[in-house]
C-alpha cells in the first residue's frame, strides 16, 4: 500500500466513524473540493463541510469505501453514503466516484462525483424525478447547499 492509498484509507475511516478531525488532517490547507451538491469548496471551507454533514447525520450515516488507488500524486476511490436526507427524511443511497490529487503526503484536490438525479430523486421524491435533471434543479440544490454551510458557520 502506498502513502497516499493510506491517506484515502484514514480519510474514509475516519468518515466511517464520524470523525472530521482525523478527516481534515488529511488535507492540505489550500485544499480545493469540488462535488455536484456544493459545487467548488476551497481551505477551511472544506473541513467544515464535512465537519457539518457527520454532525446533522447524528450518527445515522452509513460511508462503505473501496477501490482506493493511488501513487504520489493521483488516487482514486470507489464509496457509497447510506443516510436520511434531513430535509425529507427519505433514504438516500448515493454511490461516488473520487480523484485526487497528492502534495508532500497530504490531498490538495478532491473531487466527488455522483449522479445527482438519481440522488435528488431519493432526496426530494417527485420533485426531484422530474426535476432533478435540470440546470435549474441542480443550481438550487447548490445554492441550499452553501446556504446551509454559510449559516452552519456562523454558528460556530
Amino acid at each position: 500500500m502506498t502513502e497516499n492509498e493510506k491517506t484515502l484509507t484514514k480519510f474514509y475511516t475516519a468518515f466511517a466513524n464520524g470523525d472530521a478531525v482525523t478527516m481534515g488532517e488529511c488535507y492540505a490547507d489550500t485544499i480545493k473540493f469540488r462535488d455536484p451538491a456544493f459545487g467548488l469548496l476551497k481551505g477551511k471551507d472544506v473541513g467544515l463541510m464535512w465537519k457539518m454533514l457527520i454532525e446533522r447525520s447524528k450518527g445515522n450515516i452509513k460511508i462503505e469505501f473501496s477501490d482506493i488507488q493511488a501513487d504520489a500524486y493521483l488516487g482514486t476511490a470507489q464509496w457509497k453514503a447510506t443516510y436520511n436526507f434531513s430535509k425529507t427524511n427519505r433514504l438516500v443511497v448515493n454511490i461516488i466516484q473520487s480523484q485526487f490529487h497528492f502534495q508532500n503526503g497530504l490531498i490538495i484536490k478532491h473531487i466527488d462525483e455522483f449522479d445527482i438525479w438519481k440522488w435528488s430523486k431519493q432526496a426530494l421524491g417527485l420533485k426531484g424525478l422530474l426535476f432533478g435533471w435540470t440546470g435549474f434543479l441542480q443550481n438550487k440544490i447548490q445554492e441550499k447547499a452553501l446556504l446551509s454551510l454559510k449559516k452552519y458557520k456562523e454558528s460556530l
